[in-house]
């Protein structure tokens, strides 16, 4: 198995499955019950018993198996394969099995699989490759897309989150060329169709007050098109009803868009919510947008000190500076603020009201306004990077020198 790569590999989330390990070491079930408390494991249903494979054998004489039994084994090739035999007798229709063991050899492999066995695993592993292998069995080869979720957050109210979700998002749809959504969760005061001069007469809330009619055709034609690889699931952005959802209201929705589109850009808004904490824990990459103040800092800290408990196995959540330079106002410096939170800002964004201001009220995006500028390439390279097309530039630190040392002229005088 190959090692994990955070910025390029992507796993599935496990269906709603029922999985039994028996295990022999007490290593190994800790490294499954580890795997357990990963968020891609969320919905299966897994517990880990002691005996190995005998123990399997003994379990399903009287019991129905469940849709995974995961078996670690240190015997020989000879009787693993009569253990396994055994073991067959007792397995429902369906029933996969995976072999934890010890042996690295392609030839036991080829005898394993041709008895009809759904995996094998040469311990030790680590989490991410138990994931791997459990996410794997449901994950076909030529399947749907598995589609990326990329969910943009700001810690305050005002920071510009949504404007940079959009210009993300717009970014990969142009740059990359590959399907693009975006989902804007504010319902209530959310902005995507202002922001691409669009007026759908549907959009999310069609999907999140119907849950029973959720489905990728209903999906499919509440999204409104901005081009031919970016759409908007827009919000209704009226008050004439009361937004408040359940911890699973949007659980169908992610699920059809992760089956059918490549990227999903979740514009969540600034509240803390059952359902906000969710999708931000559930996503594949959060990007947390902030100004260099210390309200921005404590709220950054505190978002980053809660995903980081549920998100182990996870990239690192990528930190954006907004709104840096605004006259006259007094700032954290990128360095403190960086060292404050443990976590360097990817990317720090200008004060530029007028061009932001003439995007906003034209319903464009920064691009369109000056593709030359350098907020523009900023934006078309926080997408290569949330989208996993391109390492981090050490380099691009370079874009900020000509203001810092602008800043630091008029601190001199």
């Amino acid at each position: 198995m190959k090692a994990a790569a955070f910025d390029v590999e992507q796993i599935a989330p496990v269906p709603r499955i029922s999985v039994q390990a028996f295990c022999e070491s007490p290593d190994v079930a800790q490294t499954i019950n580890d795997a357990i408390a990963d968020r891609r494991m969320e919905k299966a249903h897994v517990k880990v018993h002691m005996g190995g494979l005998a123990a399997a054998i003994e379990a399903y004489r009287t019991a129905p198996t469940p849709n995974v039994i995961v078996i670690e084994t240190a015997l020989g090739r000879d009787e693993l394969i009569a253990n396994l035999e055994s073991l067959a007798e007792f397995c429902d229709a369906g029933t996969k099995v995976v072999v934890l063991g010890r042996m690295n050899d392609i030839l036991l492999y080829r005898d394993l699989m041709a008895r009809g066995v759904s995996e094998y695993l040469v311990a030790p592993f680590a989490v991410l490759d138990f994931i791997r292998t459990i996410s794997g069995l449901y994950t076909h080869t030529g399947g749907d897309p598995l589609g990326k979720i990329i969910a943009v957050v700001g810690a305050k109210g005002g920071v510009g989150a949504s404007t940079i979700a959009h210009n993300v998002a717009w970014s990969i749809a142009r740059d990359l060329e590959i399907q693009t959504v975006i989902v804007d969760m504010d319902l209530g005061f959310g902005t995507a169709g202002l922001d691409f001069n669009q007026d759908p007469p549907q959009g999310i809330a069609e999907a999140v007050f119907a849950p029973d009619r959720v489905d990728a055709n209903l999906v499919d034609r509440l999204l409104s098109k901005c081009s031919e690889k970016l759409s908007i699931l827009a919000a209704p952005a009226t008050l004439d009803r009361v937004y408040d959802f359940s911890d699973t209201a949007f659980d169908s929705l992610i699920d059809i868009l992760r089956a059918s589109t490549p990227f999903v850009v979740l514009d969540i808004p600034h509240m803390w919510t059952a359902w906000t904490k969710r999708l931000l824990i559930g996503a594949d990459e959060i990007v947390i947008v902030g100004t260099p103040d210390l309200a921005n800092l404590r709220n950054i800290k505190s978002i980053l000190d809660t995903v980081r408990g549920s998100r182990l196995h996870d990239a690192k959540p990528r930190l954006i500076l907004n709104l840096v330079g605004v006259p006259k106002r007094p700032e954290i410096t990128m360095s403190d603020f960086a060292k404050a939170v443990d976590l360097d800002p990817v990317l720090a964004i200008t004060f530029e009201p007028k061009l932001f201001g003439t995007a906003a009220n034209n319903g464009q995006m920064i691009a369109e306004v000056d593709a030359a500028s350098k907020t523009a390439e900023m934006f078309s390279e926080l997408a290569r990077i949330v989208a996993g097309r391109s390492e981090i530039r050490k380099a691009k630190r370079n874009i900020l020198e000509p203001f810092m040392q602008k800043l630091g002229r008029k601190k001199a005088s």
